[in-house]
This record gives structure tokens, C-alpha cells and sequence, in this order.
């Protein structure tokens, strides 16, 4: 047994390492820093240029098309960051580098101009392609040999992505849209500061445990279909001979990937800045539109045909998960309006003003809401402070420091409403409402999970897709009665609650399977290769949310604003049906993989 894993299970916090909780900790910050700026960008975009908190008043349309592009490159650059790390940096120095650069990022976004907004997006999108994979990475590699805790682990970490979420969205939301805009983007980048200093000196607890890569290393996940883990140096990857990519193999994904990162940054330029990189048509298409379905057709090649080199059984499996993909990608670009039109409705279209005792409930409910998981989370860090002052510090001073901090802003956020009489609720205070369902449901969707009415993983996507779009449902009936074109109204907020509630319910269906499955059903030595599809799903799913919310206007202009969410509505339910419907043929296709 690693002796630095032995020795980080000597000191446990709530049965845990300690190392655990500092890798809870700096994804909370980043959490905190990501979603924080993430639910601004699009109100800041699209604010009027005159008033009291002035914007920059683009286009929606424009401003989606700019979201929808830096969220999709956000799950592409993960699949870089992982192989950097894995080939030279090592996991605890790309979680660093991650989080420097990240820093600067909001740092660059504080001064509100178009050179900086874009040159932070940019920082940003790097800095999580060295951070999102690899933190991840170092929970696996903590639990070697101890598979059985490992389940506990990242439920303990996945508290903390919401707890960051939650409290990122709520906080910067609020100084954003009551003080000034570089204020929300200033508080993200004060505690991306603070969590990457608490992270990097607490980065001697872990010994040798993320540090770089030997020169060897184990293929792990082997899955009994004839093949086994072996061990490959860098000069000779064994597992490829089994299935070997062939040179028009990698034309097919160089050709592919250039299309559509072309098609990305295309999007937002030709929209925004009249910059056409693709300025060329063939017949009735654009040369946007003849570049992605380039991309396609050659990406839809390359899987295919390496597809049908595998044994039956083999290939089945890889359908199967294929299947899958294509359901992600429909669920994010709905699920992925919520930081989009969702958050344009909430502002622009929701009744948020108020007064007498719906104020007064309205501002317990925020207390208990802010007060409670804080108070939780900071018990945590005493228990983590007791186990590990000696060891780090200097890391638990900062980490003290990044609380009293955070005590001090939700403080001073209570008391200065609770002096108002009445309040407005900020459009982007609704974006919390997902973290802190799946905080309140995961227990009970867990218990499912392992009771024997477990459903099979088509009839979860099936589940996850239909109450995602019963969710859209709730907004399409409460906008019925606004005249197409208009561009405020005042919808009760209880139709985003509901919309909000039954959206995380739908995530709860669907986000335990995609990943589990993949690394199940996909032979060990193709792993790396459709880990990076699955994130391409997404992205794909992405970029589809920020162009489809961006046509909100031309929607509701044209027809209705209930008509543009009751798509939102039909699709997702139509295509969870089908998942239900095709549930006996992906089992067959799974050949026993439960």
C-alpha cells in the first residue's frame, strides 16, 4: 500500500482524510468563483446602458452566442489540461497552474472593457482545462485500495461544488446587481485567489500523491472482454496495437476538431464583432453552417469506423454509450438555459418586488437559506483545523481568513436587507435554487439508486429528460397571457421555483449515469478517447443551449414567449420518451453491464 496514502488516512475529518476536505475546500472556491461570475455575465451584457447599475445592452442574441461558446470551450480544454498533467505537470501542480490562471481571469474582468471581458473569458476557459480534470483526478488517486470509501469521497466533494455554487451565485449576484457590476466579478476573483493560496500551501499533506508521472503507469478499468491491464511506457503504447488509429483516423479527428473550434469562435465574431472567418457559401448554406456539418459528418466517420473494428459484444457496449451521448446533448441544451434565457426571464419577465409580509418571509427564508449551509460548512473547517494546524498552517490561516471574509459580506447582505421595508429579489438569486435542491433531493435520489426499483440507465435518461422538460412546462403556461413582442412583464416567481425544482430532479435522473456507464461499458484502451467524446456531448450540448436561448427574441417577437419555452417543453419530453421506448434495445446492446 502507498505509504502517502496511509498516512493521509491517518488524520480523518467525518471518517474522511484530511487531504479530502482541502480538495473540498479549493473546489468551493472555484465553484464559488465560476458559477459567481458565470450567472453575471449575462445580465451585465444585456443591461441598459443608462441607469442606475449600467450594462453594456448587446443584443441577446449576441450575448448567448458569446456564453454559448465560452461553456462549450470549457469542457473541451479539460481534455488538454488532463494530458498535460498526466504527461508533465502531475495533478497537484496543474490544480495550481488552474487556478492561477483562472485568477487572473476575473482579475481581467473587474475593469469592464471588451479587450479585458474577452481576454478573462480566455483565462478562464485554460485555467479549468488544467483544474476540472485533474482535481478529480487526485480523490482517485487518493482511494487507491480503499475502493470501498470512494462513493462517500466524491458525494463529500460534489457537496462542495454546490456549496460554492450556491453561495457564488448568491453573493456576487448580489454585489453585482446592487453595488456595481466589477464588484460581483471582484468577489470571484478574491476567493479564487484565496483558494488556490490554501491549496498550494497545503500541498505537502499529499506526498507524492499528484505529483508527475513516472515514466510508467497502469492501464486501469479493465473490463473482462478480452483484454487485460497492462503496463505501457511512453515510448510504446501497448493497448493500441489492440485497436491501433490508423493515419485517417487521426486526419478525420485533426479535420473535425479544427471545424468545429472554427464554427465556436466563428459564431460569436460574425455576430458581435461582423468578423466572418468563414465568409463563404456553397448553394443556399454559409460557410458556418457547411463547417459544422463538415465537422460532423467526418467526427460521425471516425466513431463509426472505429466502432466496427471491435468484436460484437465490444461494439455493442460502445453504441450503447454513443446512444447516451446523443441524449446529453439534447438535456444540456435545454438544462443549460438557466444561466441564459432563464436568467433573462428572471429579470426582465418575473415579479421580484416585494413588500409588507412577503417581504418579511421572502427575508427569513433568505437567512435561513444563506445562514445554514455556511454554518455547516464552517463546523467542517473546525473539525479540518483541529486535524491538520500542525501540518498546514499557513493553509488553514488562509482558510480561516476566506471565511471570515465570506462571514462578513453575508452579514453585511442580511442586515442591509432586513433594513429595507421592502426588497427586490435579484434576478440572479433564482440560480441558487438548483444547488440548493440538489442538496436537499440527492439523499433521497441516492437511496433509490440502491433500492431494488433502481431503473435501468435508458429509463433515468428517459426520467431526467421528461421532468426537465415538465420543468419548461411551468414557464410556458405562466408566460400564456404575455403579448407576443413585449419585452417586460411580471410572471409570478413561483413558475421559475417549480421550473428550478423539476430541472434538478431531471439532473438527479441523469447525472449519475452518463460517466459511470462510459467507464463500464467502454473498453479500458479506447477510456481516454470517449471520455473525450462524452465531453464533446457536452460542449455540443453547450453552444446548442447559448444559440437556441438566443433566439428568445425572434421567438417571442414572432409568436409568443410561451410558445419559444413550450419547445423547451415538447423536445426534452419527446426524446425521453424515446429513451424509455428504447430501453429493451439498449439493454441488449449493454449485454449484462448493469
Amino acid at each position: 500500500m502507498n505509504t502517502d496514502i496511509e498516512n493521509l488516512f491517518k488524520d480523518k475529518v467525518i471518517g474522511h482524510p484530511a487531504g479530502l476536505f482541502v480538495l473540498f475546500f479549493t473546489e468551493m472556491w472555484e465553484r464559488f468563483s465560476f458559477y459567481g461570475m458565470r450567472i453575471l455575465l449575462v445580465l451585465f451584457l444585456t443591461a441598459p446602458l443608462i441607469g442606475d447599475n449600467p450594462g453594456w445592452e448587446w443584443p441577446r442574441e449576441h450575448a448567448l452566442a458569446l456564453i454559448g461558446t465560452y461553456a462549450s470551450l470549457l469542457y473541451l480544454t479539460p481534455i488538454i489540461g488532463g494530458y498535460v498533467a498526466d504527461k508533465f505537470t502531475g495533478y497537484k501542480w496543474a490544480v495550481i497552474i488552474g487556478c492561477f490562471i483562472m485568477m487572473l481571469g476575473h482579475a481581467a474582468m473587474v475593469f469592464e472593457t471588451q479587450f479585458t471581458l474577452y481576454l478573462g473569458l480566455a483565462f478562464l476557459v485554460i485555467g479549468t482545462g488544467f483544474f476540472k480534470p485533474n482535481v478529480t483526478s487526485m480523490i482517485s488517486e487518493m482511494y487507491k485500495g480503499k475502493e470501498s470509501k470512494k462513493d462517500g469521497a466524491y458525494t463529500i466533494f460534489y457537496m462542495g461544488v454546490n456549496a460554492g455554487a450556491f453561495f457564488g451565485m448568491m453573493l456576487c449576484g448580489y454585489l453585482a446587481e446592487n453595488i456595481g457590476w466589477s464588484y460581483g466579478f471582484g468577489l470571484a476573483g478574491i476567493f479564487m485567489f484565496l483558494g488556490m493560496l490554501q491549496f498550494w500551501l497545503a500541498k505537502d499533506l499529499f506526498g507524492s500523491i499528484g505529483e508527475k508521472p513516472s515514466k510508467k503507469y497502469e492501464v486501469e478499468l479493465p473490463q473482462n472482454i478480452n483484454e487485460e491491464s497492462v503496463v505501457v511506457d511512453e515510448n510504446k503504447e501497448a493497448e493500441e496495437k489492440l485497436n491501433p488509429f490508423t493515419t485517417l483516423d487521426k486526419v478525420l479527428m485533426i479535420l473535425s476538431a479544427i471545424g468545429g473550434v472554427l464554427y465556436l469562435f466563428n459564431d460569436p465574431m460574425s455576430k458581435i464583432g461582423d468578423i466572418n472567418l468563414l465568409n463563404f457559401s456553397i448553394g443556399n448554406y454559409d460557410g458556418s453552417t457547411i463547417t459544422v456539418l463538415a465537422a460532423l459528418v467526418m467526427f460521425l466517420w471516425l466513431i463509426i469506423s472505429r466502432i466496427f473494428r471491435y468484436t460484437k459484444i465490444v461494439r455493442d457496449r460502445i453504441i450503447a454509450v454513443s446512444i447516451f451521448g446523443l441524449f446529453t446533448v439534447f438535456f444540456f441544451a435545454a438544462f443549460e438555459q438557466s444561466l441564459g434565457s432563464m436568467t433573462i426571464f428572471a429579470r426582465d419577465y418575473t415579479a421580484r418586488e416585494l413588500s409588507g409580509n412577503a417581504a418579511t418571509i421572502f427575508k427569513i427564508i433568505d437567512l435561513i437559506l444563506t445562514v445554514g449551509p455556511l454554518a455547516v460548512i464552517s463546523w467542517v473547517l473546525v473539525l479540518l483545523f483541529k486535524k491538520t494546524y500542525t501540518k498546514i498552517p499557513y493553509s488553514n490561516i488562509v482558510l480561516a481568513l476566506a471565511f471570515v471574509s465570506l462571514w462578513g459580506v453575508v452579514i453585511w447582505k442580511i442586515d442591509r436587507e432586513f433594513s429595507k421595508d421592502a426588497t427586490e429579489v435579484g434576478a440572479s438569486w433564482f440560480g441558487i435554487l438548483n444547488s440548493f435542491f440538489i442538496i436537499v433531493l440527492a439523499p433521497f435520489f441516492s437511496k433509490w439508486w440502491e433500492s431494488k426499483y433502481n431503473p435501468s440507465a435508458a429509463m433515468k435518461y428517459g426520467l431526467g429528460l421528461i421532468l426537465l422538460g415538465l420543468g419548461f412546462g411551468f414557464l410556458a403556461f405562466g408566460t400564456a397571457g404575455i403579448p407576443p413582442g413585449a419585452q417586460t412583464a411580471s410572471v409570478s416567481m413561483v413558475f421559475l421555483i417549480c421550473t428550478y425544482f423539476f430541472h434538478t430532479m431531471g439532473e438527479l435522473c441523469l447525472s449519475p449515469v452518463g460517466l459511470s456507464y462510459l467507464s463500464k461499458l467502454v473498453p479500458g484502451r479506447m477510456i481516454g478517447f470517449m471520455f473525450g467524446i462524452w465531453y464533446l456531448a457536452i460542449a455540443i450540448g453547450q453552444k446548442a443551449a447559448g444559440n437556441m436561448g438566443g433566439m428568445i427574441d425572434k421567438i417571442a417577437t414572432e409568436y409568443s414567449l410561451s410558445t419559444f419555452f413550450l419547445i423547451f417543453t415538447l423536445i426534452p419530453v419527446g426524446v425521453g420518451f424515446i429513451s424509455i421506448v428504447l430501453n429493451p434495445i439498449i439493454k441488449k446492446l449493454m449485454h449484462g453491464v448493469r
